[in-house]
């Protein structure tokens, strides 16, 4: 018998190569805080006062270059936003920032916007939308789909 699965990850941990530009990154731009610091090499971040979602440390040495393309590790790490306003403000800090976006999707279930980190991570910060709107094919099946997300109407979530 399989035990039962909790539906939540409790953290990520990452490898960086330069800790304050990291820092830059999740908190800055996505909005985490700071939990706690582990002397100069690695720094925990949290949402909601966890003791930390993500950890982030130097402990391969600063400057430690990125896994190159075609290996294998993390596809993306995926930060699940509580509203479209809160997706939208960190969307318009990214985008006053110059941040380069990699995507943006409309899924159906779900509206994404696909970025790297500093550290060439994928990251994918996203929205759920109620259940109720999700479509279920007749064989019960939640139907995910990939089409483009209107980038400009979930800006104006930020003006409101």
């Amino acid at each position: 018998m399989n035990p039962q699965l909790h539906p939540v990850v409790g953290h990520i941990h990452l490898t960086v190569a330069d800790l304050e530009r990291a820092l830059w990154f999740y908190r800055d731009l996505l909005g985490f805080t700071v939990t706690s610091r582990y002397g100069d090499s690695a720094v925990f971040l949290s949402a909601g006062g966890y003791h930390h979602h993500i950890g982030l440390n130097t402990w391969n040495g600063v400057g430690a270059p990125s896994a190159p393309p075609g290996y294998t590790g993390m596809y993306h790490v995926a930060f699940l936003y509580p509203d479209r306003k809160s997706l939208a403000i960190v969307l318009k800090r990214l985008i006053d920032a110059g941040y380069q976006l990699e995507g943006a999707a409309d899924h159906g279930v779900s509206e994404a916007i696909y970025l790297r980190d500093p550290d060439n991570n994928g990251v994918e910060l996203y929205v759920d939308r109620p259940k109720e709107q999700w479509q279920v094919s007749n064989d019960g099946m939640v139907e995910i789909k990939t089409e483009r997300l209107d980038l400009n109407n979930l800006l104006a979530e930020a003006q409101m």
